[in-house]
C-alpha cells in the first residue's frame, strides 16, 4: 500500500477546539467529562460535552444544515486553519477531485428527537400521530449521509462523499475508504474524519444496557 501524506489535522471535542487545546488537556491529565445536564436527561452519568456547540451558529448559506452534529463538524473545520488547507487542496486539484469521507454513529438523531417533541397535535396522521414541524429537514440534519453532505457544501467540494456508520470503528474505516479512492484514481485528495454528538437515544440506550 502506497503511503499517503496527512497534510492537515485538527480536532474538536470535550477537551477543547484545536490541537493545542487537546495537547494541553492531555499534558495536564485533564478529562473532558462532566456531570452537567443535557437536554432532559436525568441519568446519573458523566458526559463529554462540547459546550461551544450551544452558541455556535452556521453561516447563513449553510443554515439549512443546522443541527448539533453539523455544528460540531463545523467547529472542527474552523480549528487550526483546516478550512484554509482544504481550500489549498481544492485550488490545486479542483473541487471535483477532493472527496469527503466521514464516520458517524449518532448522525443528527437529536434533531429528530427534538422534532418529535413538537409534533402538531391538530394534524393527526396514522394512529393519531401529529405531523412533524415544518422546520425539520431530515435529509440535511439527521440522515446518516447528512454530515458528509454538510462538510462537502461547507468546503465547496464536488468530489465523491460518503459516510461510514459502523459504531466505534466508523472514524477509522473512512481512512481506508479514502485511501482506496485515491489509489483507484477517483480523487487526488480527501477530507477524512468522524463526527458524533450527544443525543437522548444513545444516552438512554446505553443506560438500558447497564453500560
Amino acid at each position: 500500500m502506497r503511503p499517503i501524506a496527512i497534510t492537515a489535522a485538527t480536532a474538536a471535542s470535550a477537551l477543547g477546539l484545536g490541537r493545542d487545546a487537546h495537547w494541553q488537556a492531555l499534558a495536564q491529565q485533564r478529562s473532558g467529562l462532566s456531570d452537567t445536564p443535557f437536554e432532559s436527561v436525568t441519568l446519573p452519568t458523566w458526559l463529554g460535552r462540547v459546550h461551544a456547540i450551544e452558541s455556535h451558529r452556521l453561516p447563513a448559506e449553510l443554515a439549512a444544515h443546522d443541527c448539533r452534529n453539523n455544528r460540531l463538524a463545523h467547529l472542527g473545520l474552523l480549528a487550526d486553519g483546516f478550512e484554509r488547507h482544504v481550500a489549498e487542496a481544492r485550488a490545486r486539484y479542483g473541487a471535483a477531485r477532493v472527496g469527503v469521507y466521514v464516520g458517524t454513529s449518532t448522525s443528527g438523531i437529536l434533531q429528530t428527537e427534538l422534532a418529535y417533541r413538537q409534533r402538531e397535535a391538530g394534524s393527526a396522521l396514522n394512529a393519531g400521530i401529529g405531523a412533524l414541524p415544518s422546520w425539520f429537514d431530515y435529509a440535511r440534519t439527521h440522515n446518516t449521509y447528512s454530515v458528509a453532505g454538510f462538510v462537502r457544501d461547507a468546503l465547496q467540494l464536488k468530489g465523491p462523499a460518503m459516510v461510514v456508520s459502523t459504531a466505534c470503528s466508523s472514524g477509522a474505516k473512512v481512512f481506508a475508504n479514502a485511501q482506496r479512492a485515491i489509489a483507484a484514481g477517483l480523487i487526488d485528495a480527501a477530507v477524512v474524519g468522524g463526527v458524533d454528538s450527544l443525543c437522548l437515544t444513545t444516552l438512554y440506550g446505553f443506560n438500558s444496557l447497564e453500560l
